[in-house]
């Protein structure tokens, strides 16, 4: 019996993210009411409250399922990585990025970034915050499987040069999500450039 609750509960919490999702991209974040986002999912108004205190818990949630997608899809690919060091810095950061917009549009990202700056202490605030470094501590661990594969160099500290490549690319991002001309190849050019010479650095001879 528990089972199925849980199993409806699950199902509810996906239906008012996949509604709230839609609606935030066709109205927008702010002209969204978490009434509309209720009828859309077709649950109460106090069922959405039982799961997020207002639209900014439901905004980071919608960041936090797709976080969540990218480091499942980085794990398989730091269990085999590329052969190559560049290959493979490069094949998990395309995953970070070609997925970044099947949840979210850019006026969601700018509105989520906003909340992590100006609430940083709130729950969901804290919640963004530790979703980067997560994705940071991925980066970190492909570096250090590669050093251990004997692909980077032994000197090298590959948290250091993960975070590096990280915040490289998360400033990048935001520069992407500030830019509505900017697109999604031209993101990505940009940072393969940047990360040229890191990597070419970092990799064993």
């Amino acid at each position: 019996m528990s089972g199925l609750r849980e199993k409806q509960k699950a199902d509810r919490e996906q239906r008012i993210l996949k509604a709230a999702t839609r609606l935030f991209r066709e109205a927008g974040y702010d002209s969204t009411k978490i009434e509309t986002i209720a009828a859309k999912a077709k649950v109460s108004i106090g069922t959405v409250y039982n799961y997020y205190q207002n639209k900014g818990d439901l905004l980071v949630a919608i960041v936090s399922m797709e976080v969540n997608e990218v480091l499942r899809a980085g794990g398989e690919l730091i269990a085999a990585p590329p052969a190559k060091v560049a290959q493979a810095v490069r094949a998990l950061i395309d995953i970070y990025l070609d997925h970044s917009l099947v949840y979210l549009d850019k006026q969601m990202w700018r509105h989520a970034m906003a909340i992590s700056i100006r609430q940083p202490e709130t729950p969901h605030g804290r919640h963004y915050s530790e979703l980067d470094e997560r994705l940071a501590a991925q980066v970190c661990e492909l570096i250090e499987r590669l050093q251990r594969d004997g692909r980077v160099k032994p000197d090298v500290d590959p948290r250091a040069a993960g975070e590096i490549i990280f915040n490289n690319t998360n400033m990048m991002f935001m520069t992407f999500v500030k830019r509505e001309d900017m697109t999604l190849a031209e993101l990505k050019a940009a940072i393969g450039r940047q990360l040229r010479p890191l990597v070419q650095a970092l990799t064993n001879p």
